[in-house]
């Protein structure tokens, strides 16, 4: 039985071997994304980042979280208020560390990218606390 508490599977599937991973990324993002790990908190230019775009999967380059819903939450760690899409981001339950939390990991790849809590601000009451080795900063284009 699967751990996996929602039902965002529709995005195409990206699925790779440890060793294709680890060719395409660095040994932090790898260490986070493949591995589950965490970056520590208030060192990744993302945590205070505030230009417009869409944050992206590190991995496989898939849309997960938009800059209008990105907010300083004083964790250390860029944080979100919804993901981009309702299909963007898969949750599950994570029993590591003595204590249970919800794992967010980017749908299309699995890719570890945070944990989801639900003390954040309106209009969701949402923080999905992410790495921001695991995202990708795509800023919007100047049209």
């Amino acid at each position: 039985m699967s751990d996996q508490t929602d039902g965002a599977t529709k995005r195409e599937r990206v699925e790779k071997s440890d060793d294709e991973w680890k060719q395409e990324l660095t040994a932090d993002e790898f260490y986070v994304t493949r591995q589950h790990g965490t970056e520590r908190p208030f060192t990744h230019p993302y945590n205070d980042e505030k230009a417009e775009g869409t944050y992206k999967c590190t991995c496989c380059g898939a849309a997960l979280f938009r800059s209008e819903a990105k907010y300083n939450s004083g964790t250390g760690w860029p944080s979100f208020y919804e993901a981009e899409s309702d299909d963007a981001v898969s949750e599950h339950k994570d029993r590591a560390l003595f204590m249970v939390r919800t794992e967010v990991r980017c749908a299309a790849c699995e890719a570890h990218i945070g944990h989801v809590f639900p003390d954040g601000p309106e209009p969701t009451g949402l923080r999905y606390c992410m790495n921001g080795t695991a995202l990708k900063l795509e800023p919007d284009s100047d049209e």
